[in-house]
């Protein structure tokens, strides 16, 4: 029973480790959206507690206070007709690290790529992030530029590369972990079952004596 608890335990453990990664790399990570540009403006948002941690730092943006801010977004549109609404702010320094300065720009380039359903342009907007309306999150546009076409393919460069250079370092860490454990660890297992045998043979040994002695007594 105990064995099956800590089993379950360490395999939970580490769905739940896989998860918060996955989470946290695919919320980073720059992803690109092939859309059409339908409305730019600005708008006064109330940043609370449960959503702060999806904005930027106050003082890396257009923030007019520590709640209430003036933030720019984009509306645009899909091929297939579903909506999109990103935010645009500055990163700053902080994390994640896009060190996006020129939010202003990236608004008037944005502004003059809008068109409308007759006559679309398509657009690559890439992003971080994620859009969830219930707590009011906008994913953040970092850059934009006009597409082939609505079904332009795109190799996530960026991506590929930081992931490869993740799983070099997950490799490393875990042969210097093992190397460790095989030079260190099991040595030092190995001296303490050694000694712990000689502190048994040595405790057997004298109190076989004491049992000797009590029979030559008798």
């Amino acid at each position: 029973m105990g064995g099956k608890f800590w089993t379950y335990a360490k395999w939970t453990l580490r769905i739940v480790l896989f998860l918060f990664v996955a989470g946290f790399l695919h919320y980073t990570l720059p992803q690109h959206d092939i859309v059409r540009i339908t409305n730019t403006y600005n708008r006064l948002t109330t940043v609370g507690t449960e959503n702060s941690w999806a904005y930027s730092s106050p003082d890396s943006g257009t923030a007019e206070g520590t709640t209430t801010r003036d933030i720019r977004f984009v509306d645009t549109a899909f091929a297939n007709g579903k909506v999109m609404v990103y935010r645009n702010e500055d990163t700053g320094w902080v994390w994640p690290p896009y060190f996006k300065y020129d939010s202003s720009n990236l608004q008037a380039e944005a502004t003059n790529l809008k068109s409308d359903a007759a006559n679309p342009k398509w657009v690559v907007v890439t992003h971080y992030g994620w859009r969830l309306p219930i707590l009011s999150i906008y994913p953040n546009a970092v850059a934009v530029r006009e597409a082939s076409g609505p079904d332009e393919q795109i190799i996530p460069w960026v991506n590929i590369v930081v992931l490869v250079l993740l799983l070099f370092v997950v490799v490393m860490i875990r042969r210097m972990w093992a190397q460790f454990w095989e030079r260190t660890v099991e040595p030092a297992a190995a001296n303490v079952e050694e000694a712990w045998d000689g502190v048994e043979n040595r405790a057997g040994g004298f109190w076989g004596q004491i049992k000797g002695w009590f029979s030559r007594k008798k």
